[in-house]
């Protein structure tokens, strides 16, 4: 069932529709975590001062925005409190256009909207009028404390709200070497475009997307459950008590998964590994919720029985290393004696 953004309402002149904004997409990639292949620890983050070489509490990182070659104004958390725009849970219509004539890469990520309570005949209203004039209602709207331009149009009986980027994050196709759409420059002659339209006329089917896997993720699942049905995993290895722990790798961990699930829900485009102090404005830990659990395999009980051989393997070889340990330290005192 979609998630549940929030419950607000659609502003179309003195209209209001109420209304469910409910995530249309999800992230379908795998999940997979660092460990260290000599003893299958987890591997943690630290943000490290690139001058000294020394982890650096999050007490003392700020954020700065470099205006000249290493020259910074920074900003605080008041700063970003006051540019940020009021979460309204409006989507706010302020025009309508031709639904033809928004190229395609100005869509960002889609969202169902539903009616909420007696909301039903104001959004059929609307939803009819698009449909009947062949516009797209341009609206601002507030998601995750960010606010977006975006773009309603009808599919089926659905109003879907599609996040836009701003004219400024679209790069210019004027440096672009482009063959010429009209004339003869572009070098193609009739014959051509007329074998061309057979081939395209052959090829064509109705659309079903069904039809059109992710193939790489479904290899990488197939290893993935010959590996458990093989007895190949490998059991985590536990924090020892009293080890000494590197500023609380846990708890970067823990931090570094939450700011990349606020990037992503918010729209950033920065990467999920990018561990820099930097980041979208205004992302907070407390606006996500917490990591989900690894996805189970139908094959659990092959891979908690290969684990438990590791395990044995694990503490056998633990148990030698130890004995050895410690005969050689009762050597050495009998030596000191």
């Amino acid at each position: 069932m979609p998630r549940i953004i929030w419950k607000g309402a659609i502003s179309f002149g003195l209209v209001n529709i109420p209304v469910v904004l409910k995530a249309a997409a999800r992230d379908n990639a795998l999940d997979f975590d660092w460990l260290d292949d000599r003893d299958m620890a987890p591997v943690g983050y630290q943000r490290i001062n690139k001058r000294t070489g020394k982890p650096v509490d999050k007490d003392h990182i700020v954020k700065g925005y470099q205006y000249e070659k290493g020259e910074y104004v920074l900003m605080s958390p008041e700063d970003f409190r006051q540019a940020n725009v009021e979460a309204t849970q409006t989507v706010d219509i302020v025009s309508f256009v031709k639904a033809d004539q928004i190229p395609p890469y100005y869509f960002e990520t889609p969202y169902y909207l539903e009616p909420d309570r007696r909301g039903e005949k104001g959004y059929a209203l609307l939803r009819e009028t698009l449909r009947r004039t062949g516009r797209a209602a341009l609206a601002l709207v507030v998601i995750h404390n960010r606010q977006h331009l975006a773009a309603l149009l009808v599919t089926g009986d659905a109003l879907i709200l599609n996040t836009m980027r701003w004219a400024e994050e679209v790069l210019p196709m004027d440096d672009l070497r482009l063959p010429k759409s009209s004339g003869k420059q572009d070098k193609v002659s009739a014959r051509e475009i007329e074998m061309a339209e057979r081939l395209v006329e052959d090829m064509q089917e109705d659309w079903s997307p069904e039809t059109y896997r992710d193939t790489y993720r479904e290899d990488l699942m197939e290893r993935i459950e010959s590996k458990i049905a093989a007895g190949n995993t490998h059991l985590l290895t536990p924090a020892e008590e009293g080890a000494q722990e590197p500023r609380r790798s846990a708890d970067v961990i823990d931090m570094m998964a939450l700011l990349r699930e606020s990037i992503k829900r918010r729209g950033g485009k920065g990467s999920a590994d990018d561990d820099t102090a930097g980041g979208d404005e205004g992302d907070t830990a407390e606006e996500v919720e917490p990591k989900r659990p690894a996805r189970k395999t139908a094959r659990k009980t092959a891979g908690k029985t290969a684990s438990k051989r590791t395990s044995a393997k694990t503490t056998r070889g633990s148990s030698k290393t130890m004995a050895k340990a410690s005969g050689k330290e009762s050597g050495e005192k009998r030596k000191r004696a």
